[in-house]
């Protein structure tokens, strides 16, 4: 029987989603795309069940791709097949880690990462001390749960930036503020990250006087050899984050490489188009080694228990014997 694999994905149509379904045939997964904010979950003693337009969903793998919009709802569809014994890339928790930009960056520094100095701005009071805190002008105000580039500015000075603050304040946004790095003016480092090895990077270039170098805005991408330095710092970025497929966004500056954020689930069209790499595949197949190690570890405790029931010894008190009737 082939393993069954969902994709939790609320664009069946995306680049990446296809992509990831096509390589899933190829590696011999029965697999489907489930809409995860279409989901029943059903919370019990025995690990839960989940249902998915009135019928039970059980899956072997599961990949997610969980937008930013849903984090909260959608991890809660992941944790519940991780409940339910499917091997998941990215777990619930990692997931949500990873969308909190500034937790995500307390963990990395914590571990010892290169990362940008940010603060994340809790009131309107304390706008001023943080900027001030960051330094020189210009400077970078972000979202901190934000994705593709959107909602992040570069401010050349204190008015414009209390300005945007406060408008971000008003809308229910919690801004972040962090140091701009000038060496690495519209350029960045995107790093594929899979089990701990890096299968593709790219360089990735804003388009014109942007400084945001995101490929959905119209920045060009092309491939790129990373220095030892670089895809060390990329591997442990996407290990304290726990994610075990990771985009990691880098910028150059004069020091060395500064981790900006893991992404959890990396767009895989600008980096395979660029590198020629086959990143749908080393997802898919690394997942399809993991099922097959689970499958095979199964297999071996079942035909262990069965050796131990023909021989009719039993373990007691952490000795052998033979089993007896009295």
């Amino acid at each position: 029987m082939d393993p069954r694999l969902v994709i939790l994905s609320r664009g069946p149509g995306l680049y990446s989603t296809m992509r990831l379904m096509e390589e899933s045939h190829r590696y011999g997964f029965s697999a489907r795309i489930i809409d995860p904010m279409s989901v029943t979950t059903a919370v019990d003693d025995d690990g839960g069940k989940i249902y998915y337009r009135g019928w039970p969903i059980h899956a072997d793998a599961v990949i997610p791709r969980i937008g930013y919009s849903i984090t909260r709802p959608g991890s809660s569809i992941v944790r519940q097949f991780e409940k339910m014994g499917a091997i998941v890339q990215n777990n619930a928790a990692s997931i949500i880690l990873s969308r909190d930009k500034i937790a995500a960056t307390q963990v990395m520094a914590e571990s010892g990462l290169p990362v940008p100095k940010s603060i994340k701005v809790a009131s309107m009071e304390d706008s001023v001390h943080a900027l001030r805190a960051i330094g020189d002008y210009p400077l970078v105000i972000k979202a901190s749960e934000g994705t593709q580039g959107s909602s992040v500015f570069l401010l050349d000075d204190e008015p414009r930036a209390i300005s945007l603050l406060s408008q971000m304040f008003e809308r229910g946004m919690r801004p972040l503020v962090q140091e701009y790095i000038r060496e690495s003016h519209g350029k960045d480092i995107r790093v594929i990250v899979v089990r701990g090895r890096v299968v593709a990077s790219m360089l990735r270039r804003a388009r014109g006087t942007e400084f945001r170098s995101n490929f959905h805005l119209g920045g060009s991408v092309e491939a790129i050899d990373l220095s030892t330095t670089q895809a060390n710092v990329a591997i442990k970025a996407a290990a304290q984050l726990g994610l075990d497929v990771a985009g990691v966004d880098m910028l150059v500056s004069a020091s060395g490489p500064l981790v900006l954020e893991a992404n959890s689930s990396p767009g895989l069209e600008g980096i395979e188009r660029a590198t020629g790499v086959n990143v749908a595949g080393r997802i898919v197949s690394t997942l399809r080694a993991r099922v097959r190690e689970a499958w095979e570890e199964s297999n071996n405790v079942r035909s262990d228990e069965n050796m131990i029931e023909g021989s009719g010894e039993v373990i007691s008190n952490g000795k052998e014997g033979s089993a007896e009737s009295s």
